[in-house]
């Protein structure tokens, strides 16, 4: 009884598909959130294209603020990735950048992670390269892994 009456509060709270698809404050309300600025964009390209392995997450490298965050470093450490080639920016500090880097991918989670300026994925997507072998076979490729006491660097 009590689930009952919840669902039908919900669907009288929640808004038809006619009026919030075609309610002109709720359509311009999308479009701005929607919209990356030029100013904003050029820094976030610029950002991905500065460093060989750019993460955008939240927390820090050294202090993850969720999960998934933290998963996609430790997968990069596990793979021995060097530290001094992967720039990350913590998204819980501007909201700017949170939504942005959103808009930038076409991708709605957060972390993110570059390589070589290309979009990789998210956590899952890391994690399935990662089991799968891809992640260590295109990270050596591109030399950005920690060389093996004794190891030359490969031609």
């Amino acid at each position: 009884m009590f689930s009952l009456a919840r669902t039908a509060l919900r669907a009288r709270a929640r808004p038809t598909l006619a009026t919030s698809l075609f309610n002109p404050t709720s359509v311009s309300l999308l479009a701005q959130r929607r919209a990356l600025s030029d100013e904003a964009r050029k820094l976030i390209d610029n950002a991905v294209k500065a460093h060989p392995i750019v993460l955008f997450m939240k927390g820090t490298p050294s202090q993850p603020q969720c999960g998934f965050s933290r998963a996609v470093v430790q997968i990069l450490d596990v793979q021995g990735v060097d530290p001094e080639k992967i720039r990350a920016y913590n998204c819980l500090e501007d909201p700017e950048l949170r939504n942005g880097i959103k808009e930038y991918s076409d991708w709605p989670t957060i972390p993110q992670v570059y390589v070589n300026g290309d979009f990789i994925g998210g956590c899952d997507i890391l994690l399935s390269m990662h089991q799968n072998g891809e992640l260590e076979k295109m990270l050596t490729e591109k030399n950005l892994l920690l060389l093996a006491e004794g190891e030359g660097k490969k031609e």
